[in-house]
């Protein structure tokens, strides 16, 4: 599989990433998660992306993929807790979000802890970055970064104490690409892409019950996409391959609950970058078409 260097950090990282939040969030067995998580390793996939919220996803990778410590570069997220329902903004709970991931994922040191969606005026503070340094300083994790979206990140981004960016970047999220990554870029950052395939809303035929699809299947029923025409496996193909063209992004984060569907994206980025006129068509249909308001998604 395809690498790309990740920035400042020189780690070569595969184009395509296992996220962990559907493993947790969707009640999958061990044994699904299990096979699923070797699938991606043995594909040539070495970026496990999770959080210490997404209820038991750290427990599972630890328990199935833990004794191949050496094959990935694990990344993990803080800031929430109780499954994505309570906030851990306190310096003291980042310290002990770390320490609880070390524990779930079953390692001694983290290669990226990510700040999760954090404000600006949490971050102004300074407790959670100071928090973030001092893990990197004692060896708990090798990189801190941010994971966020639009004058939040941005904000991160400036403020130059972050290695890494994750943001929403897809055929129905655009914003990053003018407003963020570009300025990541000039620091050298690496950028992770998350959401990558826009959460399969082009999947739904009706508006889906799940908020957190809903965004896209209404900016995607608007931008009416010429490529989006039924045949959802050739649609995420070109999703896939549009974010991994986006210059500066260094890996996309896909989660699922199917291997088979896992090994659909695997399949995909085999085909490389889009074609240049390919992808300057969705960019130029995106500006056309898209609404000011759509900013990009938490």
């Amino acid at each position: 599989m395809e690498t790309r260097v990740f920035g400042k950090t020189q780690m070569e990282v595969s184009v395509l990433g296992f996220g962990g939040a559907e493993i947790g969030f969707q009640g999958v067995s061990y044994a699904d998660a299990a096979q699923m998580l070797n699938l991606a390793l043995d594909s040539g996939i070495n970026v496990i992306d999770t959080a210490e919220c997404y209820v038991n996803s750290e427990d599972l990778i630890g328990k199935a993929i833990g004794h191949r410590r050496k094959d990935y570069y694990l990344f993990t997220k803080c800031g929430h807790k109780e499954n994505y329902t309570v906030d851990g903004w306190e310096y003291d709970d980042i310290v002990k979000s770390i320490d609880k991931s070390l524990k779930n994922l079953k390692t001694d040191y983290l290669d990226l802890v990510q700040l999760h969606s954090c404000s600006k005026d949490i971050l102004a503070k300074g407790e959670v970055i100071k928090a973030l340094q001092e893990a990197k300083q004692a060896g708990k994790t090798r990189f801190i970064g941010y994971s966020g979206d639009s004058s939040d990140a941005l904000y991160a981004i400036k403020t130059g104490a972050f290695d890494t960016l994750q943001t929403s970047c897809n055929i129905a999220d655009q914003e990053c690409i003018d407003l963020t990554i570009p300025e990541a870029i000039k620091l050298n950052m690496g950028i992770i892409a998350k959401r990558p395939i826009a959460n399969a809303a082009f999947t739904y035929k009706t508006m889906p019950d799940n908020d957190y699809h809903k965004p896209y299947y209404e900016r995607l029923q608007e931008l009416k996409y010429d490529f989006i025409n039924g045949n959802p496996s050739l649609s995420a193909q070109i999703a896939l391959r549009f974010t991994l063209t986006v210059s500066g992004i260094c890996t996309a984060i896909v989660g699922t609950t199917k291997a088979a569907r896992f090994q659909q994206n695997i399949e995909a980025v085999s085909h490389g970058k889009l074609d240049d006129a390919t992808f300057k068509s969705i960019r130029d249909h995106w500006l056309k078409m898209a609404s000011k308001t759509w900013v990009g998604q938490v």
